[in-house]
């Protein structure tokens, strides 16, 4: 097995977490987005030195690839690069969404439920995907513009947990009728483990030159004409 730093900025909330052999070590937080890119590399060399961890004993970074914030993404990405190319170690991208169905299922596993992680992207907009028990995706990561019956072809077939910061506008719109649930949830890195201890053992790795992380839309800009 492997020793592996992930990191997620993907949204309003950034952590790093170490992991040893698919078990979580430790996870630090940090939940001023402004405070992203000052605080992920203070944070990871805090992690590294509580637990005596040099670069060498890294077997590999991941990140949270997106969807997401584009500075977020951008901080995350460039942050995973940098210390890939620095250390000489492999890249592993775990889609955001995917890692937040993750993180959902171990609080409330299932085999009778779908996974609808969604990320607000401004107005109705969200960024969503829904998984099956396996983490597949049976409505692949997008920007969608909510509207009242958006999903009703999913959730007239199972349960759905709807959960992440851009659920709340959803619950608003649709209310919560039969065979819909809205949990709290906290994203932190912590949440892509198990996934990226599966790309590692597979080595589903990145090219470090040429990744980007997975916008889905572009970027906007409120001044830009």
């Amino acid at each position: 097995m492997a020793q592996i730093l992930h990191i997620d900025t993907a949204t309003s909330i950034g952590s790093v977490c170490l992991a040893r052999n698919g078990q979580v070590v430790e996870t630090i937080h940090n939940t001023d987005q402004r405070e992203h890119a000052a605080t992920i590399t203070r944070n990871i060399g805090e992690l590294m030195k509580r637990h005596g961890v040099t670069p060498q004993d890294i077997d590999a970074i991941a990140v949270s690839a997106g969807p997401g914030s584009y500075t977020g993404l951008r901080v995350g990405t460039a942050t995973a690069k940098g210390l890939c190319y620095t250390w000489k170690k492999p890249l592993i991208a775990i889609s955001t969404l995917q890692m937040m169905a993750a993180g959902m299922q171990a609080q409330r596993p299932s085999e009778d439920v779908l996974y609808a992680p969604m990320i607000d992207a401004r107005r109705m907009e969200v960024f969503t995907a829904v998984f099956d028990q396996n983490l597949e995706a049976l409505l692949p990561p997008q920007a969608m513009v909510l509207e009242p019956h958006s999903l009703d072809n999913f959730i007239a077939q199972k349960t759905v947990i709807f959960f992440g910061d851009g659920a709340p506008k959803w619950q608003q719109l649709l209310g919560e009728p039969t065979n819909t649930v809205f949990p709290s949830y906290v994203i932190s890195a912590e949440h892509m483990v198990s996934l990226a201890a599966k790309a590692f053992t597979d080595k589903d790795f990145q090219d470090v030159a040429y990744f980007a992380p997975h916008y889905l839309k572009a970027f906007f800009h409120p001044g830009k004409k």
